[in-house]
């Protein structure tokens, strides 16, 4: 059974896949929102397909590949909140979304990898762990049909790349297929994340009364190593979180919020059902008196016309992998506007998801995957904060059992 589960290769992660939604590297920040804002997924992947792209040094050179379209990042709501949130950008949001996607990508290469179907899953782990956030994968390949493409619609985003589809593979795929095989690592499953030590203390953290503007480069930073920024009170205890995850959810004009808000009341802005109208006031009162008229007038008809929302959180236990409410695996709401409409997509609320030292290793992966999160919070009793347990620290558990294994 060892030697079968260590021949898979990536195909066998790949079924049921649905093909990537692409972005072309020219569109422009606008057109990024609009496919975010319908997107049964969190991130869109941004292709370079002209071939002759003026190539960003965080990425490999388009000219190494001449014949490919190249998967060359992926962008989020997150990554448009935080650009929002520049000083020069929030006098005229309308200009700042009419700058091509590029902008956005993170300078760091390799966190988008294109691989074959027949990497093993042992490669796989080791591109993961080397830093790679997401795999690219080709997954089928289509016949030219002109007269299908005749007919179809115009759209922002295509999922054909000269005849050819592709998929993109996450830590949490990964942690999802071991979890399928997880008996094959007994008894490692059984270990609390302690005695594993997988708990890092280096965690993000912001006080409950600091200004929200404080956070910006610490979400960008969590956004990158796919964590979140806890939110602590004075003497170190857990209150909640400032997730990417749930800004994902979020309306763009999330930014006023962050420019205007303490790291507390940000949590209450972003919390399930759309931000308290008081707070939309005192975002509004205060960007009038720092005379944002360009994101005022941006945020006063986002709010007159859509928001979003969020949902729970938990604690793992050896006898129960959750303690929230259960996570219904039916279509889940995602940003919910005053109009009421609805993506596909998981929201959740600014409650920390946490466990405890003593957790077992396969409590904390199921409440991670439950909440469609990297990672989980430990805390002791008293809650205070211990530190933080990610899929890359899983992953290296599992890739040095792989080693006996083999």
């Amino acid at each position: 059974m060892a030697v079968r589960l260590l021949s898979h290769e990536l195909s066998d992660l790949c079924l049921g896949k649905p093909a990537l939604r692409s972005l072309s590297v020219t569109s422009t920040i606008a057109q990024a929102l609009e496919v975010l804002r319908t997107s049964d997924d969190n991130f869109v992947s941004v292709w370079s397909c002209d071939h002759n792209p003026k190539t960003s040094p965080a990425f490999e050179p388009a000219a190494a590949f001449p014949d490919e379209c190249r998967c060359v990042g992926k962008i989020c709501i997150v990554d448009v909140i935080c650009y929002l949130c520049r000083d020069e950008i929030l006098v005229s949001p309308p200009a700042a979304l009419k700058q091509p996607v590029s902008v956005l990508l993170p300078q760091i290469p390799g966190l988008v990898l294109h691989v074959e179907p027949t990497c093993s899953l042992l490669e796989a782990i080791d591109l993961i762990l080397g830093g790679a956030q997401n795999l690219v994968v080709p997954i089928k390949t289509k016949p030219s049909n002109k007269r299908s493409k005749q007919q179809q619609k115009p759209s922002v985003t295509v999922t054909n790349h000269k005849g050819r589809e592709f998929c993109w593979l996450t830590q949490e795929d990964v942690i999802r297929f071991l979890l399928s095989s997880i008996g094959l690592f007994s008894p490692l499953p059984a270990f609390s994340i302690d005695a594993l030590n997988i708990i890092s203390p280096n965690t993000i953290t912001i006080e409950y009364h600091s200004p929200a503007s404080a956070t910006i480069g610490a979400i960008s930073r969590a956004l990158l190593d796919q964590t979140s920024v806890a939110v602590v009170d004075s003497e170190g205890a857990l209150i909640g979180e400032i997730s990417p995850f749930t800004l994902a959810c979020c309306d763009e004009t999330v930014a006023a919020a962050v420019k205007t808000l303490s790291s507390g009341d940000l949590m209450a802005y972003i919390d399930c059902g759309g931000p308290p109208e008081e707070l939309v006031k005192v975002v509004s009162a205060k960007l009038k008196e720092k005379n944002l008229n360009g994101m005022l007038q941006h945020f006063t008809v986002s709010m007159s016309s859509g928001g979003f929302s969020s949902a729970s959180a938990s604690s793992s236990s050896d006898e129960e992998y959750s303690m929230a409410a259960p996570v219904s695996p039916s279509p889940r709401p995602g940003r919910l506007s005053r109009s009421m409409s609805y993506s596909a997509r998981m929201v959740r609320r600014s409650e920390a998801i946490v466990c405890h030292p003593k957790s077992s290793l396969v409590a904390v992966m199921v409440q991670a995957i439950a909440h469609r999160v990297n990672y989980v919070w430990v805390i002791e009793e008293d809650c205070s904060l211990v530190g933080i347990v990610t899929f890359s620290d899983m992953l290296r558990v599992f890739r040095e059992n792989f080693e006996t294994m083999a």
